[in-house]
């Protein structure tokens, strides 16, 4: 979970093993692993975490690893076991943390400060979680689509189903007057077809939105609303995110719309995948949430390989839509990459600020490129042949394998496992089931 783009869920939010706080280190956990937490703090670092840390036996990196492999329910079992706790004594637990105001005059002045801010004239605001989830929800509740587009709509992060969640960005927009060029509600198809299936008004939809800016709970809050079964979720995935070329009653509206949007990208063959090359196009963005960087074998950009995939991985990390990839210093391409150059990380950045185009970024640098081709050939040749050395190597690369395809145990390079790894990532979240 990224959480520099949503907050955990709410404290008081006890759907997690029926202890309140869990479902909440649960998000940051995760987001700990995917190194997404943003201004929150997990762990030793939070007083709260320690103390459910504490509570259920467990140890911070323990419970991350445990988040990492574990869905919630899995994860809610293995809670219980490790605290062996009875009802009672979660009870007891739940009580004092729900009921507890501050303890100092710093976080008593806190609360007047959040009220302030963000909820002017309430008066219940009064212990440590209501002020916690009144800056959580101050903080997210906001969505600007003048500055940013709405999620992709293969995500399927709210309810597992396609475009929800690009439906919830929309609808915080439009409640707090950002929305931009964009549509919701009847005045978008892709939501009309969503709202007629969830059975929820829009008016209702958008308050659901705007009060829980985190997925999950937005998720919990349509599952108490709605009739729709899971069954009626997947056929619904499945058939919104094949509508475009390949459906007969779509067909000529698509190849209108495509011709009209993106006339060479014959490669485009649905209305989703047309919002996604709209959103990029309409901000000037690489979003690397939507589809992969550029091949590690191309060597369109300076007759090397992997460069251009470096420059689309610099310019997403520069808007924060880089997604799970690694750029710069972590990654060991990217370092071999910046090492033959002669340029740190941020210089590189920096120079991509200022020239906005491949062409532009080949001759911004110039001499640097200018080497012997049989360097330069020698240089490919390594990267394309770069493997593991030693069994830690070799236990990423088969484990990143496995989970992408298990049957491609051939492959041996570092190259060949991102080929595959860029396909399957994307393949799974288009196919929408």
């Amino acid at each position: 979970m990224d959480l520099t783009k949503q907050p955990p869920r709410r404290p008081s939010n006890p759907i997690m093993a029926g202890i309140a706080a869990l479902a909440r280190m649960t998000d940051k956990a995760r987001a700990h692993n995917d190194e997404t937490l943003g201004a929150y703090l997990y762990g030793e670092t939070s007083g709260l975490d320690k103390e459910v840390l504490e509570f259920i036996n467990m140890e911070p990196e323990e419970y991350a690893e445990a988040a990492a492999r574990l869905d919630d329910a899995a994860l809610a079992d293995l809670v219980l076991e490790k605290a062996s706790k009875t009802p009672a004594q979660i009870a007891a637990f739940n009580k004092e943390h729900l009921e507890r105001l501050p303890q100092d005059e710093r976080h008593r002045q806190l609360i007047v400060e959040r009220v302030a801010k963000y909820a002017p004239g309430r008066t219940d605001v009064k212990t440590v979680f209501q002020s916690i989830e009144l800056d959580d929800w101050g903080l997210f509740r906001d969505t600007d689509l003048t500055t940013r587009p709405p999620r992709s709509p293969f995500v399927r992060s709210v309810i597992g189903m396609v475009a929800v969640a690009r439906m919830g960005d929309k609808a915080r927009a439009s409640k707090c007057g950002k929305l931009g060029e964009y549509k919701y509600g009847e005045d978008s198809g892709l939501d009309k077809s969503i709202i007629e299936v969830l059975g929820i008004s829009p008016a209702d939809f958008a308050e659901g939105a705007y009060r829980n800016p985190n997925d999950l709970e937005l998720a919990e809050w349509v599952r108490a609303r709605t009739r729709c079964t899971q069954a009626q979720i997947s056929a619904f995935n499945a058939k919104r995110s094949a509508r475009g070329l390949h459906t007969s009653e779509t067909r000529e509206f698509f190849l209108e719309r495509r011709n009209s949007v993106c006339p060479d990208r014959t490669d485009i063959t649905t209305f989703s995948e047309i919002l996604d090359f709209e959103d990029e196009k309409i901000f000037g963005l690489v979003d690397l949430t939507r589809h992969a960087p550029r091949n590690p074998y191309d060597t369109s950009v300076g007759g090397l390989v992997s460069l251009g995939r470096m420059i689309d991985k610099a310019r997403a990390t520069a808007k924060g839509t880089q997604g799970g990839y690694w750029y710069g210093t972590d990654s060991g391409i990217d370092r071999a990459l910046l090492e033959l150059l002669g340029l740190s990380q941020e210089e590189f950045a920096a120079g991509l600020r200022e020239h906005l185009t491949d062409e532009a970024v080949v001759q911004w640098l110039g001499l640097r490129l200018q080497k012997p081709q049989a360097e330069i050939d020698a240089f490919n040749e390594r990267m394309r042949s770069y493997g593991p050395t030693a069994e830690r190597g070799w236990n990423f690369l088969r484990g990143a394998v496995a989970n992408s395809d298990p049957s491609r145990t051939e492959l041996t390079t570092f190259f060949a496992m991102i080929v595959l790894d860029d396909k399957i990532t994307f393949a799974r979240l288009r196919a929408g089931v």
